[in-house]
């Protein structure tokens, strides 16, 4: 019998996540105020963060303790399976050999929840009760609404219009555990009623939900901000995906020689990317690659600058890969991945070819999402659909070569409530979009100048 699974035992989970920052040469540059341009105090984060996160934001160490809470929680899902894709391989006739981390196990269904819960413990700890959010396909609301009862904290999350309609289900799983939603821009907030009277048709975009997330934590002394991605704890709480794929692969007595994952904040690719980062800082020879869709380029057409994490420029500037606060993509199935922005770690990372960076059509992904199905039985999540598209040239490339090699990817979350997608792709209504460098430009011309 075919070993397709690789589990780690229970006892074995990582106590432990990895900071990426002390590793680097040039750790990412400090967040600034955006009235003064001077480095933001602890103090003016607390607003909308807890300070156990804050520190955690800050933090020069190389490893962060997991709390017992956390672990007892993480214990539902994880370790989660290491997967071969033998199916997968037979299919492409590479001699490559495929392996995926299967993070759509969790209640939710995606790598969300391991960020989710350590964020609601934290704030639950200082005695906030409520956390507004954004989301954009709607698997960070579904696991910060999740983590949140289970902290018995109250959970708002403004969800970016287009993907609201795009998705009803995931509205239904975040009302089932108890938090309420609304189609960002709303009408809840400043930021989202000035942006529906000046573009009423708008289909939203994570900027714009970030800014009504942000005022409504700001202006709720009972609440706290929570973000799912981007920023450094939360890459942070999501390397126990590639620390336990550590584990896994010591097991069997293997390691991969390509690492990808789909990128739009960063989040869950920096989660399975990063422990494997430090090994290639130590002198082995590895490739890692993120793949991100070509409708929203941050790291192949954005730029490493200082810019707002939010529309309406409420957030604190932070220097990263960016196409410019004010991006607004078209409308692409993968949520997910229409951030105009990219984590301050992984654009260091960058920056130090640490990471390679990839822009795949949506046609291209769904097609590798049907292969992926119809090999290995699990329908993708139009984001993780991403990192399938990277691992099938991957592997292609290698039966090109004549070369085995072995590739990871992470397998972020299942797509089960994407059907839609899956209708408009096998009817042939997708459309392949490439952001113009013009309206690129355009935006980033609008960037504060700072440095």
């Amino acid at each position: 019998m075919l070993q397709r699974r690789i589990r780690l035992p229970d006892d074995k989970i990582p106590t432990q996540w990895l900071n990426l920052a002390p590793y680097l040469k040039n750790p990412p540059a400090p967040y600034l105020d955006p009235a003064t341009y001077q480095p933001a105090s602890p103090e003016q984060m607390a607003v909308i963060f807890p300070m156990g996160l804050l520190q955690q934001e800050m933090s020069a160490d190389p490893w962060i303790d997991i709390p017992e809470p956390i672990l007892d929680i993480y214990s539902m899902y994880r370790p989660t399976p290491l997967h071969r894709a033998y199916g997968l391989e037979k299919a492409l006739g590479t001699p490559a050999k495929i392996y995926y981390k299967n993070e759509s196990v969790s209640p939710p269904g995606s790598h969300k929840t391991n960020t989710a819960v350590a964020q609601a413990y934290y704030n639950k700890m200082e005695g906030v009760t409520r956390l507004s959010t954004e989301t954009g396909a709607g698997q960070w609301g579904s696991a910060l609404s999740f983590a949140c009862k289970l902290f018995d904290l109250a959970c708002t999350v403004y969800m970016v219009k287009v993907s609201y309609h795009q998705k009803p289900y995931r509205k239904s799983m975040i009302n089932v555990w108890g938090a309420e939603i609304f189609p960002s821009p709303s009408d809840k907030t400043n930021a989202g009623r000035a942006i529906l009277e000046q573009y009423p048709d708008t289909p939203g975009s994570l900027g714009i939900a970030i800014s009504e997330a942000v005022e409504d934590a700001a202006t709720h002394d009972d609440t706290k901000y929570s973000l799912g991605s981007v920023l450094n704890h939360v890459l942070l709480h999501q390397t126990i995906i590639g620390l336990e794929a550590k584990k896994q692969f010591d097991m069997i007595g293997e390691s991969p020689d390509v690492v990808i994952g789909c990128v739009g904040g960063g989040s869950n690719f920096a989660g399975l990317a990063f422990p494997y980062a430090v090994d290639k800082i130590s002198g082995k020879e590895l490739k890692i690659i993120g793949i991100e869709p070509t409708a929203c380029p941050t790291m192949t057409k954005g730029e490493f600058r200082y810019d707002f994490g939010d529309t309406a420029k409420m957030t604190p500037l932070i220097k990263m890969h960016t196409l410019g606060h004010d991006f607004v993509p078209p409308g692409i199935h993968a949520g997910g991945l229409r951030y105009h922005g990219l984590a301050p770690l992984l654009s260091c990372a960058i920056d130090e070819g640490l990471i390679d960076a990839i822009a795949v059509v949506q046609n291209d992904v769904f097609k590798s999402a049907v292969l992926f199905a119809q090999t290995e039985g699990i329908i993708p999540a139009p984001e993780t659909s991403h990192a399938i598209c990277g691992a099938i040239r991957e592997a292609l490339r290698a039966k090109e070569e004549g070369k085995e090699k072995t590739i990871l990817f992470n397998f972020s979350g299942h797509g089960h409530f994407d059907m839609s997608a899956y209708d408009n792709y096998l009817a042939g209504n997708l459309i392949d979009y490439e952001y113009p460098e013009e309206k690129v430009r355009e935006s980033l011309a609008r960037l504060p100048k700072i440095g």
